[in-house]
């Protein structure tokens, strides 16, 4: 009987088939169901936070409000917690709160994406503000960080009083999680700022990998430049494979991040004993497996656990291409190999919006071949991004069995990045 997993893919998900007879494992994140009580989770977090006193007692009906929330390449559930902490804050003015929609170096959101990420209530009654790094009016200058990097971050945030950061918090392939600081960089920072702290010395420290903050330089930098811009309160959540919340995180920015990481490494980071020959992988479906710029993480994800001249298998829908903006696009097309590549962005002086994304692909395509299973591209386009293509999983999975013979080993990441796959060290944890 073969065996059959559903991959997080798209919306819908993608089921495959394994060929019997082979050694496989399916490594997931410990499930977590959904609170029982969304609504009442965040009231209760808001009205007992982590370090902090309760929102209402930070907050004066003078106040101006800014909320950072994430943009439409995060699965977090905007709709579901903006609408709760916004009426934690209606003794506040509706006209004394805006929305910052944290985009980093990502594209604006439609009009329609806005609504369907915050829901059409607060979207007509709040006023939300695209985040433009490169808009050097709407940013402003706060010095260098302890990294020589200028910092440059929103205007409108910095200048009201107080400063609320959402987000979600999974591990994070090169700031070790999400959550947290990233909400401030790279979030809202400018341009600048987060090209050189995901430049290619920064991504290729040996601790700016999955599930590392302490003495990881991104992170450490990241939580710097928050630190400068002297948020007052942080409201986090960790969520399941169903996109359920699991926990809610407020309060004290550093002790409700800290709470919300230790929450979340007990769930995602699962241990195996040794490397595979063929990991398959998903980038956690929709909207994560968006474009195959954020299915690099999916990636990395399985090249934790490859072993040296293995092979990957990603299933990433790509509804929005590789994509057409930014420049991952335009860097892939400059080389003809992953080792051109890398050298290509390791060169002094080459300092390039997306070439983070670029860095880890190459290192993890010298390590493994990486095929790639898409619906909305084209064999050309995955061959253009130095990628091969993958027609059938299955197909795909008994050419490369064949490569490695009958003892191959085989690991299934059915949630991507969710999961962190991380081999023991010497069989000891």
């Amino acid at each position: 009987m073969a065996m059959r997993v559903q991959l997080a893919y798209g919306r819908e998900g993608l089921w495959i088939e394994l060929p019997d007879g082979l050694h496989i494992e399916v490594v997931e994140p410990r499930f977590v169901p959904g609170l029982p009580d969304e609504r009442e989770a965040i009231l209760r977090a808001l009205r007992d936070p982590i370090g902090s006193p309760p929102l209402k007692e930070l907050v004066r009906p003078d106040d101006t409000v800014a909320i950072v929330f994430s943009d439409i390449t995060r699965p977090m559930p905007n709709a579901r917690v903006l609408p709760v902490l916004l009426m934690e804050l209606s003794h506040v003015p509706r006209s004394h709160i805006v929305l910052i929609n944290a985009l980093g170096t990502h594209r604006p959101q439609t009009e329609g994406e806005l609504v369907e990420m915050l829901g059409q209530e607060v979207v007509e009654n709040y006023r939300v503000v695209q985040h433009d790094c490169r808009d050097k009016k709407n940013l402003v200058y706060l010095g260098e960080s302890s990294f020589g990097h200028p910092i440059w971050v929103n205007r409108i945030y910095m200048e009201c009083s107080v400063k609320i950061l959402t987000g979600f918090i999974e591990p994070h392939f090169f700031a070790g999680f999400s959550g947290g600081p990233k909400a401030v960089l790279p979030g809202i920072a400018g341009e600048k700022t987060i090209l050189w702290n995901h430049g290619a010395e920064m991504v290729g420290h040996p601790n700016a990998t999955w599930g590392v903050t302490e003495g990881n330089p991104i992170w450490e930098e990241m939580r710097e430049v928050a630190v400068k811009t002297e948020p007052t309160f942080l409201l986090n959540v960790a969520i399941n494979r169903k996109k359920e919340i699991t926990g809610v995180f407020a309060g004290d920015v550093w002790k409700a991040h800290a709470a919300g990481v230790e929450f979340v490494r007990k769930v995602a980071m699962v241990p195996v004993d040794e490397p595979f020959d063929i990991v398959i992988t998903s980038n956690s479906g929709y909207p994560l497996d968006i474009n195959l710029y954020q299915a690099v993480k999916g990636m990395s994800a399985a090249a934790q656990v490859v072993r040296e001249g293995g092979s990957i298998i990603i299933a990433a829908e790509c509804r929005d291409g590789i994509p057409d903006h930014g420049e991952y696009k335009n860097i892939l097309k400059t080389a003809k190999s992953p080792q051109e590549l890398l050298e290509r962005i390791t060169a002094p002086g080459f300092l390039v919006q997306d070439q983070w994304e670029a860095q880890v692909q190459a290192l993890v395509q010298l390590k493994a071949d990486v095929y790639v299973k898409s619906t909305y591209l084209t064999d050309e386009q995955i061959r253009d991004a130095l990628l091969r293509p993958c027609h059938s999983i299955k197909g795909t999975l008994e050419q490369l069995c064949r490569r490695y013979g009958p003892e191959t080993r085989i690991c299934v990441l059915p949630e991507g990045p969710q999961t962190i796959p991380y081999v023991r060290k010497n069989n000891i944890e």
